[in-house]
């Protein structure tokens, strides 16, 4: 689940309070002179979804009258904007990949994880993932990201997104994740289980996601 992992400054700013001096805030300052640079339009617009996402979360915690838990669904809404468009004026099929990441982040935040593994020093990033897409989506339109976690192995976890409009799926995705401490070392599955919570949910990983992360791993010989 990386929310960009090699980014401290996203990490640290997201846990300050949401004010005009925030840190997240100071973080969109400090990152002003790189959105001049080729590509810089589309990461301000990164930041500015980054940014409303979390000031949403504060102003709306909970869902359905409830606070989530990391094991429940989260939709994460959209719209379509200029920067997303590549030249044949849909989509961009990396951008996909960014919104994911804030799909994610917006799971953690919500549930209260990400302030859990802050606490801890730990960090998310994402070892795999697979995106097919179905559809095209264009400007102005609006679509949600569905993010629900698969289920949790002695390696990784693992999470399924979905891209829908209008109840049609426009693109999904499948992603491992991992849980890395600042100190060094990997999370095990026990520790993360203990600071997420207990569920009713069956966490077993199904078979199907089992065959696609052997399929694409990288085995250590492979240099």
């Amino acid at each position: 689940m990386q929310v960009y992992s090699g980014s401290l400054g996203w990490r640290e700013a997201l846990t300050g309070p949401v004010s005009g001096e925030c840190g997240f805030v100071r973080f969109l300052q400090g990152s002003a002179r790189s959105a001049v640079t080729p590509g810089g339009i589309g990461s301000v617009n990164l930041y500015f979804r980054l940014f409303l996402l979390q000031l949403r979360v504060r102003l709306r915690p909970t869902t359905g009258g409830r606070r989530p838990s990391l094991w429940d669904e989260v939709r994460t809404p959209f719209r379509v904007t200029l920067t997303d468009l590549d030249p044949l004026r849909h989509v961009n099929n990396g951008k996909y990949l960014s919104m994911l990441d804030l799909g994610r982040l917006d799971l953690m935040l919500r549930s209260g994880f990400w302030g859990a593994i802050a606490e801890r020093g730990w960090y998310p990033v994402v070892s795999a993932q697979t995106i097919t897409y179905k559809r095209s989506l264009t400007l102005g339109q609006r679509f949600e990201l569905v993010t629900r976690v698969l289920g949790v192995d002695d390696r990784a976890v693992y999470l399924e997104q979905t891209f829908s409009r209008r109840g049609a799926v426009v693109a999904r995705a499948v992603v491992q994740g991992r849980f890395l401490r600042k100190a060094g070392g990997t999370v095990p599955p026990s520790e993360l289980l203990e600071a997420a919570g207990a569920t009713d949910r069956d966490l077993s990983v199904p078979e199907w996601v089992h065959e696609w992360a052997g399929a694409t791993r990288i085995s250590s010989s492979a240099g």
